[in-house]
């Protein structure tokens, strides 16, 4: 059967840059590690998606409309239609002492977020920093080689992709994610949700926002329930050896 929007599907992918071919994003590890983009904490594997979900580039989405689990597609993407070209308003130029009262060392390369945008120190020159706030590949064409890897039709399946593509984080089993339906109602108690030491309480917070989103707009589902439990750890005594 054709995929169509709001299908649950899962891809895999590789996107170079059409100018050098030189590969930013991939799904798979040996890719990667070719391409030294290889991070260690990075899970390598199809990614769950919902088509016209707003998870790929408008361009990729439009692509995946009528294909069907393994068809595979090269896509050729124009910089308006990716991340947009080059903006010159989004350079700027930011005092040094505005670093150190953060206490940074500003260098060339390094990236730094500021009002929840991500620039790139261009230069450091007499007392000033140049930041680019552009995207990175911001004015590239790009290429892009995917495949549809699965089309996902179980409900529970479902959203265990939306969990995995929003709150995924290290060694996570999302196995021991427990979901049960009552009617029109879900109710998630995921895996490990007590370990902020993963991720921030807003970042917590803002992933279920997104999973409920991505349920409620493609699932018969009208409330999106998550279940948190704190059970208190008892530590077993320490053994010590019997005296003479």
């Amino acid at each position: 059967m054709a995929i169509k929007e709001g299908d649950f599907v899962k891809i895999d992918f590789t996107g170079k840059i059409a100018e050098t071919g030189d590969v930013f994003d991939t799904t798979y590890e040996e890719t990667a590690k070719d391409a030294d983009i290889f991070v260690e904490e990075k899970t390598y594997a199809p990614i769950p998606i919902v088509v016209g979900g707003n998870h790929l580039l408008p361009a990729l989405d439009e692509a995946i409309v009528g294909m069907k689990k393994g068809d595979s597609k090269n896509l050729e993407v124009e910089s308006k239609d990716a991340f947009g070209d080059r903006d010159s308003s989004l350079i700027e130029l930011i005092p040094v002492k505005e670093f150190k009262k953060q206490g940074m060392t500003p260098v060339p390369g390094m990236k730094i977020t500021a009002e929840n945008n991500t620039g790139k120190i261009l230069t450091v020159n007499g007392g000033r920093v140049k930041v680019d706030f552009n995207h990175e590949l911001a004015g590239k064409d790009l290429v892009y080689d995917f495949e549809v890897v699965e089309v996902i039709e179980d409900d529970e399946e479902k959203i265990k992709s939306m969990i995995q593509l929003h709150y995924a984080y290290p060694n996570m089993d999302i196995d021991k994610t427990e979901i049960t339906f009552d009617g029109k109602v879900v109710n998630i108690k995921l895996d490990e949700i007590t370990k902020f030491d993963q991720k921030s309480y807003m970042d917590v917070t803002f992933a279920r926002f997104r999973i409920a989103k991505d349920i409620w707009e493609n699932m018969d589902v009208e409330k999106v329930n998550f279940l948190d439990e704190f059970e208190k750890r008892v530590e077993e005594p320490e053994e010590t050896e019997e005296e003479e």
